[in-house]
């Protein structure tokens, strides 16, 4: 059982304005058990400034999914660096990879919507739930405006799908826009991806830049016609 039930999670709710309140409640109350997931995009960058000018002992984690484009390894240094903190990095299980590569192929989440979801729940997933099952509450960068999937949510929410922890969305209320704005004005190291038409940034072969007008997640798994695309962190899923 997490530490919550979301009737008090609705009252503290209505108490946060700013996605800075929406953190320091989650440090005063799940610290150190308390984690940021990041693939170092805008909303990454933007929370992770906040998260240690709140606490310097701030917790961070990436999917090294070993699909990474290099753009996402040279944020990791430079997050770094600039808040002298070691990156925990997820690894996914090498005889779960080595045994979808040979059966089904390198690439094979190209052939079927099956088989990206799939890889994403060995490369992702699985290594997500390990982490999250140590944890009483996860921090992530979802905005309301991101698609259907992430609509509706709230700063703070019991995960039933990890162990009723505790996720923390500081920016769910923020546009992108707001997003980038802070970033820049705080000049917080960010995935240089951004600078070239990726708005949301994944692994190499599945993220593109987007185009003009398209939706800002039209980029991911932009061979699938589906609009409403998720690799299963943030919703039910069989893996």
């Amino acid at each position: 059982m997490g530490k919550f039930t979301q009737q008090e999670l609705d009252e503290v709710n209505k108490t946060l304005s700013t996605p800075e309140d929406c953190l320091k409640w989650a440090f005063d109350n799940l610290h150190p058990k308390l984690a940021k997931a990041s693939s170092f995009g805008a909303e990454d960058a933007a929370i992770i400034d906040m998260m240690f000018k709140i606490n310097s002992d701030s917790r961070l984690f990436t999917l090294e999914t070993g699909r990474l484009p290099k753009e996402t390894f040279d944020a990791i240094e430079q997050v770094e660096q600039r808040y002298n903190t070691k990156i925990e990095k997820l690894y996914p299980d090498p005889n779960e990879v080595e045994k979808m590569i040979e059966e089904k192929g390198l690439n094979c989440f190209y052939d079927s919507i099956e088989n990206r979801k799939l890889c994403c729940g060995i490369r992702k997933v699985h290594p997500m739930n390990k982490m999250l099952a140590t944890l009483d509450g996860w921090i992530t960068g979802l905005r309301n405006d991101q698609n259907q999937n992430r609509s509706g949510a709230s700063m703070l929410e019991i995960d039933e799908m990890h162990g009723n922890i505790v996720k923390v969305n500081p920016l769910v209320n923020w546009t992108f826009d707001e997003t980038w704005d802070y970033v820049k004005s705080n000049n917080c190291p960010y995935n240089k991806l951004l600078d070239q038409g990726y708005p949301s940034i994944g692994c190499e072969p599945c993220t593109r830049p987007i185009k003009i007008g398209e939706d800002i997640r039209a980029g991911r798994w932009w061979w699938e016609n589906d609009t409403n695309k998720e690799c299963g962190l943030h919703m039910n899923h069989d893996n």
